[in-house]
């Protein structure tokens, strides 16, 4: 199968940019052609930006795992769809190819219907990186019930606070997981969450690791029994949900900048074309190759380049369940030689780590499979670039350094792989469809290059998010109220001569740690539930592997003879309200916090010390206590 879709050339993309700027809809009604659709469309694109208020190819019916799945069956049956690499590499792989995978899809789908799930309704996956993850991701699809992944690390307080926010009545999970050298207990950690959470309905729990668990009477079934009851009522296919283009296919929960996270709904239509389309331009996939993106199905990465745009796109998707240092720190380097893998996508703060144990792990192992590498998260150092380059590519492979937000569903700037131009820790042009713009601090356009501004985008593209769930006044305030008629991505950029993209970093409360955005606020709000915390303010820091790490100045009332010990207690305190992901890297114990006479905590200031810019605070006549500043930077760790 060829992509009549794919651009093949600079002048490609030149022209693909300017019609679909020029006619979004005819461009993109030209894309959906090669799709399958139960009904066509009334309209291609209706939208304001001020409600706001997007809807793609309206009025048109379709189901996505028709797309992803039985539209491939013709010709792919017997192709894998997915591969599965364990944490343990001397465990047994697994290969579902299309027809095994519509078949796993169908019968989950059933279980599912069986456990009283119906269109419509929420359900909260909760697992590892296992195979049965996708299968429940496309299940839900299937069915037309809205999958709420939550990801794998975060804690019962906030699985929790999500089934809560969405209220989903029902929960797939696993016993447990494995994550490099450690077995996690995910249906301890449900059941902890669920005790706030008396509205769950059915909890449907895939035995993995072999972990005892609690099994609640009436409310927790084992996936493997469910499974067998389908087998025996002989109902081996299951009909595709129809579904309005328009329909809820997910919430993705994302840290903003206030403690509640937001629950960003993306729609079924505008977000399956977009995945598909990013995915064949941004990788140049072609037929038959192996996608290897190490990202946890648990962010939108993984939803998007390993399950919805791979799948839609008939290629083959490699999963893998460990982290790259387990056993050794050679483990990507032994996966892409055992699978003759063809696109790598992964993070820096990977890359990173792995260059820290030098090019020991790499010797002996075969890459010559690789033609593609990518990147994804956050913006991607020059060294880490030419490491990547050099190393990993040996030259001869081109990096797509991809910019793109949970919120935005797909990538949005990016060079594509060996068509346009690359730059080293520049994302470079937007992909069709998409119009960035650079404004001041009052929402004027910047129109020369070589400026920095806030990164806004002007025009919809089809998988714009489409609101936040239950509050859409959030969702207007959060992202289209900053900037009239405008999205704002909350990310500041240069662009430089040629036009091209550098993101510069966040320029909200939010931080980027390992490619995760995790709100300063909700870092400070499980700090502050430390019973000895009076009050506490976080910032980042550069971090050489994280590329921002958590700094927490604490105000802590009460004996501190023992502060190694207190700074034990608030992470233990953040990894029980949040999870690992947030605890912070460097914890400060302050008798105070610079703070303006209306009580506002400078930021900017504690930044700069966390930074170490000692000499370069700038005014600090406006504080209520100008030497408390002195204090903290004495203190600086």
């Amino acid at each position: 199968m060829s992509y009549p879709y794919q651009i093949r050339s600079m002048d490609d993309y030149t022209t693909a940019w300017k019609k679909s700027v020029e006619d979004p809809a005819g461009f993109w009604s030209d894309v959906a052609q090669h799709f399958t659709w139960k009904k066509p469309w009334n309209r291609v694109l209706d939208w304001n930006f001020r409600d706001p208020s997007v809807k793609w190819f309206d009025g048109a019916q379709l189901n996505i795992t028709e797309n992803c799945i039985d539209r491939h069956l013709a010709d792919k049956a017997h192709q894998p769809a997915i591969i599965w690499e364990p944490n343990d590499p001397n465990a047994q792989q697994r290969i579902l190819t299309y027809a095994q995978l519509h078949e796993e899809v169908c019968r989950f789908g059933r279980v599912l219907l069986n456990n009283g799930v119906k269109k419509g309704d929420r359900v909260c996956i909760y697992m590892g990186m296992i195979p049965e993850l996708a299968i429940a991701v496309l299940a839900c699809a299937r069915i037309g019930a809205i999958h709420s992944v939550i990801f794998g690390g975060f804690s019962a307080q906030s699985i929790a606070d999500r089934l809560l926010d969405a209220n989903a009545e029902f929960i797939v999970t696993c016993d447990g997981a494995f994550r490099g050298p450690k077995d996690i207990p995910l249906k301890s950690v449900i059941d902890d969450a669920v005790i706030r959470c008396p509205f769950v309905k059915r909890v449907i729990v895939y035995m993995h690791t072999k972990t005892p668990v609690s099994m609640i009477k009436g409310r927790d079934v084992w996936w493997q029994d469910e499974i067998e009851i389908v087998k025996q009522s002989n109902q081996h296919d299951l009909p595709a949900e129809t579904m309005e283009a328009e329909d809820p296919l997910f919430i993705l929960y994302t840290s903003g900048s206030t403690g509640k996270p937001k629950g960003v709904v993306h729609s079924c239509a505008g977000y399956m074309l977009y995945t598909a389309y990013t995915f064949v331009n941004v990788f140049q996939y072609q037929p038959q190759e192996i996608h290897f993106c190490t990202a946890d199905i648990g962010w939108i990465t993984g939803h998007s380049y390993i399950v919805y745009g791979p799948l839609s796109a008939g290629a083959t998707s490699l999963m893998f369940e460990g982290i790259p240092t387990f056993p050794d720190a050679g483990r990507f380097w032994d996966i892409i030689d055992k699978y003759k893998v063809n696109i790598l996508y992964t993070a820096p703060t990977a890359i990173r780590s792995l260059m820290a144990f030098g090019l020991g792990p790499i010797h002996g192992k075969d890459l010559g499979s690789l033609r593609v590498l990518g990147t994804v998260g956050e913006p991607i150092n020059e060294e880490a670039w030419h490491w990547y380059d050099e190393h990993i590519g040996k030259k001869k492979c081109p990096i797509v350094d991809t910019w793109w937000q949970t919120e935005t569903g797909g990538v949005l700037i990016s060079n594509l792989a060996g068509i346009t131009p690359a730059k080293p820790s520049f994302a470079t042009l937007p992909l069709p469809g998409v119009q960035p713009m650079l404004v001041d601090e009052k929402g004027n356009e910047i129109t020369e290059n070589n400026v920095t501004g806030n990164l806004c985008i002007k025009a919809p593209w089809p998988s714009t998010l489409r609101t936040t769930y239950g509050d859409h006044e959030r969702c207007r305030v959060n992202y289209f109220a900053t900037y009239d008629n405008l999205y704002f991505t909350g990310d500041g950029a240069y662009r430089d001569e040629n036009g091209f993209y550098r993101i510069t970093g966040r320029v909200d409360d939010v931080l980027n740690v390992s490619g995760h955005r995790i709100g300063t606020a909700e870092v400070e709000n499980a700090i502050n539930m430390h019973s000895g915390v009076v009050e506490s303010a976080v910032v980042g820091f550069p971090h050489d592997i994280k590329g921002q790490g958590i700094y927490a100045f604490v105000i802590f009332s009460g004996n501190q003879s023992d502060q190694e010990l207190i700074k034990k207690d608030i992470t233990a305190t953040v990894n029980r309200v949040i999870g690992p992901i947030a605890k912070p890297d460097k914890i400060q114990l302050v008798s105070g916090l610079p703070k303006t006479r209306s009580g506002k905590i400078m930021r900017r200031i504690l930044r700069k010390i966390a930074e170490g810019e000692l000499e370069n605070i700038g005014d600090t006549t406006t504080l209520l206590d100008p030497g408390v500043v002195e204090e903290i930077k004495k203190g600086r760790l």
